[in-house]
């Protein structure tokens, strides 16, 4: 008889157990009222403030707030925040005032698109940080013959004091709140970007100086043509020959006729004047080579005085004195 009445109770503990997921899977899931199982989905996107304390009386903060939902759903604007009001909780205020609101629209992939740019401002303050939040917001929306409210979340934050009272040890305030403490490089970020300016700078003009192609404005000039080839001819009588006649060219299309002395090369262009000496001393040269061999007052090594002479001419052709 008591073996009888063991399993008896072990079978009912055993129905008992296996009533109690039929009974759980009865109860039905709790609904909020802004939350409904038929409301269309709304995907909410917000962009909260970097940081969650150092806030004081007279701040503002802003958050932006980004809710997609389908074509047919429009956001009624009569349920945006209104700027000047004070949110309360429980009808007390909280000291958090909404300081501009602010919404944009647009639309992509079948969706509606509205960013909500929101501004809160702090009229509290303690001797103390207190904890405070961006009160949740409420909007409608309305289209396909539903109106629906969709819950923007909260956001917490800390509000300090003013003036700090009595002696703080830092190694006990490290609150994981606070973030690490950066600090700020704007002006070494400046002085580099200034110093690789001055650098690219510098390195265009050694390029212009120095650089032999027509990669900028007067480079291409006559001067900078025949300088190319002077560096190119032979070292013998024929190559000699060859750099004097470059040179004749350059002044011919310089100066837009035939010239042959200096003089009438510096009155069709003055900025030659430097160079007078060497000009008369080229026409010297180029007389000894052609027309008379006994001609004096030549360099000891032409070859390299046409090429030193055919350079300070690129110069003053690019406007280098």
């Amino acid at each position: 008889m008591i073996a009888l009445h063991r399993f008896n109770i072990f079978l009912l503990l055993a129905a008992m157990l296996a009533s109690i997921p039929a009974q759980a899977a009865e109860v039905p899931a709790s609904k909020t009222p802004t939350a409904k199982a038929d409301d269309p989905p709304v995907e909410i996107i917000a962009k909260n403030p970097a940081r969650e304390v150092g806030y004081h009386v007279g701040d503002v903060l802003s958050r932006t707030i980004t809710l997609k939902v389908n074509d047919q759903y429009k956001l009624l604007p009569t349920s945006l925040p209104i700027p000047g009001n004070q949110k309360r909780y429980r009808n007390k205020e909280q000291g958090i005032e909404i300081y501009a609101s602010k919404v944009s629209e647009s639309h992509e992939n079948g969706q509606n698109i509205y960013t909500l740019e929101l501004s809160y401002q702090v009229f509290t303050s303690s001797i103390v940080a207190k904890p405070a939040a961006l009160p949740p917001e409420f909007v409608k929306f309305s289209g396909d013959g539903k109106l629906f409210q969709v819950r923007i979340p909260s956001w917490n934050f800390r509000i300090s004091p003013l003036a700090v009272y009595g002696s703080v040890n830092i190694s006990k305030d490290m609150s994981p709140l606070r973030g690490p403490l950066l600090i700020s490089d704007h002006r070494q970020r400046q002085v580099l970007y200034g110093a690789f300016a001055i650098f690219g700078l510098s390195l265009l003009g050694l390029l212009y100086i120095l650089g032999n192609h027509a990669w900028l404005p007067r480079m291409g000039g006559p001067f900078a043509k025949a300088y190319r080839k002077l560096r190119k001819t032979s070292h013998d009588a024929d190559g000699l020959e060859a750099a004097v006649n470059h040179l004749h060219q350059a002044f011919k299309q310089s100066c837009r006729q035939s010239v042959f002395s200096a003089e009438e090369i510096i009155r069709i262009k003055p900025a030659f004047t430097p160079l007078a000496e060497d000009v008369a001393r080229f026409f010297l040269l180029s007389r000894a080579i052609f027309f008379d061999s006994s001609e004096r007052n030549i360099p000891a090594d032409p070859h390299a005085w046409l090429r030193q002479f055919g350079r300070r001419c690129r110069d003053i052709e690019r406007g280098m004195k």
